[in-house]
């Protein structure tokens, strides 16, 4: 069973079951509020009471099944999902959602919801890596750059034009966050149970890593850590002792061989919905 700071990790719900839980989380709440006021007969405080229990299930439903952004959160953060303060502050940033979503906004919860994992485990990184507020201000506008293509090298003067720093500015903040990234290298490398990639596959359908396998070769393991972030180009490339441009071309030669496949379309709709 997967799990994630010990809850229980539960598939994605769709539009309409989470409808039919958020009447019921509102219901429950209702009621609790009602039974703190007291003055109620038996009968009603057992009806509230039931409402009560209802809520906080479809509470727990809807919060394990929204719990796999926090472990795709971290992964995009380029840390290993072994890091309990990052998994705790994801969660936390979900349960805070959870408090304050409003349903009739028209959101989906898990688009609500993102924003407050982001800003939780942001926090939390920063904290570890012992970065000001302003410094993680600087190293998230260049990671979203990065973002934009994750194939080519940004240089100094590029990055400054871009994201309207000076010079300086950008040979700064090029150099922070090859300092995080060798930061994130170490969290995964000193986690001494198997690697991410392998701990992940298992939860993947066996037709799934058969197809990869033999469309893949012996870059399937690269390939499976890029595609789910569980290692940066720049690590992937470094554990084979060849350079970044090379593994590119490797990983690039995978995604030809999964979109020629007989199977490309179903491996593409598995791949989007991890």
């Amino acid at each position: 069973m997967s799990t994630v700071a010990g809850l229980r990790l539960l598939p994605p719900l769709t539009v309409e079951q989470e409808r039919e839980l958020l009447p019921k989380i509102a219901r429950g709440r209702d009621a609790a509020a009602q039974l703190a006021a007291g003055s109620l007969n038996a009968a009603d405080a057992r009806r509230l009471r039931r409402y009560v229990n209802e809520g906080a299930d479809a509470e727990t439903t809807l919060l394990c099944a929204t719990l796999g952004l926090v472990r795709r959160r971290v992964k995009e953060r380029g840390f290993s999902f072994a890091n309990e303060d990052l998994e705790l502050a994801g969660v936390e940033g979900l349960v805070n959602a959870l408090h304050r979503f409003d349903a009739s906004k028209g959101t989906r919860f898990s688009t609500y919801a993102y924003a407050w994992i982001t800003k939780l485990v942001n926090q939390a990184i920063r904290q570890q890596a012992g970065l000001s507020e302003y410094e993680m201000e600087l190293l998230l506008k260049l990671q979203k750059l990065l973002r934009t293509d994750v194939s080519r090298r940004f240089g100094p003067k590029e990055v400054a034009a871009k994201l309207g720093f000076s010079l300086a500015l950008a040979r700064d903040v090029i150099e922070l966050n090859h300092r995080f990234a060798d930061r994130a290298a170490e969290e995964i490398t000193a986690d001494s149970t198997l690697p991410q990639s392998s701990v992940e596959m298992s939860e993947a359908p066996k037709w799934v890593i058969d197809e990869l396998k033999e469309l893949c070769g012996k870059e399937f393991d690269a390939f499976w850590q890029f595609a789910h972030k569980t290692m940066s180009l720049e690590e992937i490339a470094a554990t084979r002792g060849i350079s970044r441009q090379a593994m590119t071309k490797r990983l690039e030669k995978c995604r030809q061989a999964v979109r020629g496949s007989a199977r490309a379309k179903d491996l593409q709709a598995w791949l989007d919905e991890q």
